[in-house]
Parts: structure tokens; C-alpha cells; sequence
């Protein structure tokens, strides 16, 4: 059945990335009957895109990468939900090792190929990146090479996600959150083939014309997607700066060096945000996701909403660690704070999965971040509309389409294998074992 601006559309994680701004795009276009279903409000407490902030830049492994860049770009600059929380202090791309300078040179070459290398600017000595980065003096940068972009830069992540909650407020979107909101089951057709809504956990039945899936990493536990995603969680953890430290690195760059972590500039509180670098961590549970024919090992978020207490693993305080030394001298030992982890799911290919589920037809997923879609929140919803519409540009319909066996989501185009939460210790801190009976999105 085709749609129309009457027809009913469930968005299941819809107070997150894809979620969200695929209910903003038919919001935009005039649809009457959306509903956003999410565990928690815009934005979500579990949603990835509910961060400090996140990095900002051109991707160019693939034409489609590119095109999402540009498209992205452009609107976060123009688009005025999303302009005041773009932060274009620049991005400086740096590695010491071969492997890692290869990739640099690589990069440069793919910009100039598509016609962009006036945006980028080679960096082949230490001084020529302190001219650029001067934050970085006294940092131990010996035998880096670094690549500059001057129109990237950094996005208030969690308040760009708020913006299109007031937006889709406006509009008059329906909300349903908590047991309401939190999926438990398709309704299907008496022979199986159709979807017809979506059951949620406290017994609700939702009747629709399409129903989108885009619970982030929690979708694979969900639904059966035959192994295309696998959840992972990265780390990150906070430092205060004084209001004189805030003087000398307010403005500085977006600083990434992929054999080390990357930082940000202090916010307006005068916190900064830094990451380590690493294939992730999964934590595999035995689960039946909806339509799996049997239970399996999945690997399932453990929300920090509903375990505050949760950090990251003794391992990732050692490489924060050293990314601080790396980047930040000064602050080594300055105290951290906010130690968590941040979960997307993994495709092989680190291409989205965006497609009609072959099984059921009116059902739609919308997952597969691989950890670099918060910069689409702007755009991908647009996208996810065409897909429903039935006017998705090919290209995109091919990156994104139904590829089971396409190679292993748990190492995606990482160089090693994520390694499982259960066999690192010193990020659990709850005063009792609740691993069991630990729900959510319905699943344990």
C-alpha cells in the first residue's frame, strides 16, 4: 500500500539519531499520523547521539559516504534546528605510524579525486602542526604527520537531539515512552509475510501502515537480522578545566589520531570530552530476538540509564590514560569524571542497514551506525523517508540493503576483533548482581 500524509508510521527509537530525524523528515512532509516510541524522552538516556559531542568531518570511504557528508554539512551550517550546534573549530587528523600515514595520504588523494582538496591542508612536520594546533605544544607529536580541515569541527550532540524534539513537538508528533514505548513484538498477517504494528512491552497494540525500527544498538536484540549487526560500546570519560585552562583551549581544533583517541575543546562548562581508540567492546547474552527461529548469542547493550554506576573496563582507564599524556600533558593528572561507555552497532561493511525486512513486508530497519552517523542526524531521516516512499536513489538502496554473510559485524573494518564485557573487570559497580532480569527494550 503507498503511502499518504494520513497513513499511520511507529518510529521504534525514535528519541535517538535515526530515529528522531527520520520523524522530523515526515513531520516536514506533512504526514499527520507519526508516532515516536522510545525506553526514554528526546533525547533518549540510551541513545549514542545523547553525548557531549561529536566529530564533524567529510567521510570519503565510498561515493554514498561522501554525498551524506556534503548533504550533512550543508545543513547543519544552514538548517536552523541544527546550526547553533555546530562548532567549526577545525579537525586535525594526525597518525605517527606507517600504516596510519598511509591512511592520511590515502584520504588527501580521495579528496582531490572528488574535487575537494582545497579542503584539506597536508601537515608533514611537527611545527606546521602546532601552527595549526598550538594547543598541542609540549605534547609528544615527535614523527607525526597530520592532515588539517578547516571547516570542520564538533556538533553539541545532545542538544542538537533536543532541537528536533521541540521541532517534532511543534508539529504535533505523538509520543510514547517508558512500557508504552518499548518494543516487544511485531503484528503480523494470519500467513506471516505482512506487518500490520507493533505490540510494546506493557501489552499496547499499535496498528500502522509502516513500521521503522531504529533502535540503535538495541535493534539487533529486537529483531532477527541475521547477524548484520553487532553491538559494541566505546569509551569516553570527562576533565574540568579551570576558567583559566578554558582560555588557552577554547577554539582549539578537534584533534584524532587513530593509533591513539581523539579530543574536544572544553564546552561551555568547561568540560572536555576524551576518547581512546579501539575495535569496541560487545556483551554477548543468550537471546531470541523477534522472528529467530531459536535462541542465540547476541550482543545487547546494558543502558547506563538504568545502571549509572556502570563505568568502562580497568583496560580503557589506561588508554584514556595515554591519550591524555598524548594529547593533553598538562592534564594528566587532572581527575576524570563521567567514566562511561556509548554503544552503536556494527555492520561488516560499516554501511548502514537501512531496508525493507524481507520477511515482513511494512516493517523497515533503520540501524547499522558503525559509529560515524551522528553527523547525518540533519539529513539520514530524509533518506529513510524516500525508502519508505519507494524513491530511494539506488546507490543508497544498494549500500544499504538486506546483506546477510557479507563478512563479520564483530570486527567490521576494524584491525582485531571487539573483546566481550564479561571477560574485562572494573567497569560493573552495582551494589548487587542485577545482570539478571536487566531489561531493556524487553530484552534481558
Amino acid at each position: 500500500m503507498s503511502l499518504d500524509i494520513n497513513s499511520s508510521i511507529l518510529i521504534f527509537g525514535g528519541s535517538g539519531t535515526i530515529g528522531s530525524s527520520t520523524a522530523l523528515h515526515l513531520a516536514r512532509k506533512g504526514y499527520r499520523n507519526i508516532r515516536v516510541l522510545d525506553v526514554y524522552p528526546i533525547p533518549s538516556a540510551q541513545s549514542a547521539g545523547n553525548d557531549l559531542n561529536k566529530i564533524m568531518g567529510t567521510s570519503l570511504r565510498n561515493p554514498v559516504d561522501r554525498q551524506l557528508s556534503l548533504e550533512a554539512e550543508d545543513a547543519w551550517s544552514n538548517d536552523p534546528t541544527f546550526s547553533p550546534y555546530y562548532h567549526r573549530s577545525g579537525r586535525l587528523d594526525c597518525c605517527v605510524s606507517s600504516d596510519g600515514i598511509n591512511d592520511l595520504r590515502d584520504t588527501v588523494a580521495k579528496l582531490e579525486d572528488a574535487g575537494l582538496g582545497h579542503t584539506v591542508e597536508w601537515l608533514d612536520t611537527e611545527a606546521q602542526i602546532i601552527q595549526r594546533v598550538p594547543q598541542l605544544t609540549g605534547s609528544n607529536i615527535q614523527g607525526w604527520k597530520g592532515i588539517f580541515f578547516e571547516r570542520g569541527g564538533w556538533l553539541a550532540a545532545a542538544k542538537a537531539i533536543d532541537s528536533v524534539g521541540r521541532e517534532l513537538m511543534r508539529h504535533g508528533v505523538q509520543f510514547s515512552f517508558g512500557d508504552s514505548g518499548t518494543f516487544q513484538s511485531l503484528i503480523l498477517s494470519d500467513d506471516g509475510k505482512t506487518c500490520s504494528g507493533a505490540v510494546t512491552k506493557d501489552g499496547t497494540r499499535y496498528l500502522a501502515d509502516r513500521v521503522v525500527l531504529a533502535s540503535g544498538a538495541w535493534t539487533p536484540s529486537l529483531v532477527d537480522l541475521e547477524d548484520q549487526c553487532c553491538s559494541k560500546a566505546w569509551v569516553y570519560a570527562h576533565m574540568q578545566l579551570t576558567p583559566e585552562e578554558v582560555k588557552e583551549y577554547i577554539g582549539c581544533p578537534v584533534v584524532y589520531n587513530e593509533d591513539i583517541g581523539f579530543f574536544f575543546e572544553p564546552n561551555e562548562d568547561g568540560i572536555i570530552k576524551v576518547c581512546d581508540e579501539f575495535p569496541g567492546f560487545t556483551r554477548y547474552k543468550t537471546h531470541q530476538p523477534f522472528g529467530a527461529s531459536k535462541p542465540t548469542l547476541v550482543s545487547i547493550p546494558r543502558s547506563h540509564a538504568r545502571h549509572p554506576t556502570d563505568t568502562y573496563p580497568d583496560a580503557s582507564e589506561i588508554t584514556i590514560r595515554k591519550a591524555i599524556a598524548a594529547f593533553l600533558p598538562n592534564f594528566k593528572d587532572k581527575e576524570l569524571f563521567n567514566r562511561a561507555m556509548c554503544w552503536c552497532a556494527d555492520t561488516a561493511d560499516a554501511n548502514l542497514l537501512v531496508c525493507e525486512h524481507p520477511r515482513w513486508k511494512g516493517c523497515f530497519v533503520a540501524t547499522g551506525d558503525s559509529g560515524h552517523s551522528f553527523k547525518l542526524l540533519p539529513i539520514i531521516g530524509k533518506h529513510v523517508v524516500e525508502l519508505l516512499e519507494g524513491t530511494l536513489q539506488e546507490d543508497l538502496r544498494e549500500a544499504w540493503r538486506w546483506r546477510p554473510g557479507s563478512g563479520d559485524a564483530r570486527k567490521s573494518t576494524r584491525a582485531a576483533l571487539a573483546k566481550d564485557l564479561a571477560d574485562l573487570p572494573g567497569w560493573k559497580h552495582d551494589s548487587v548482581d542485577t545482570e539478571k532480569g536487566d531489561s531493556d527494550h524487553g530484552v534481558v
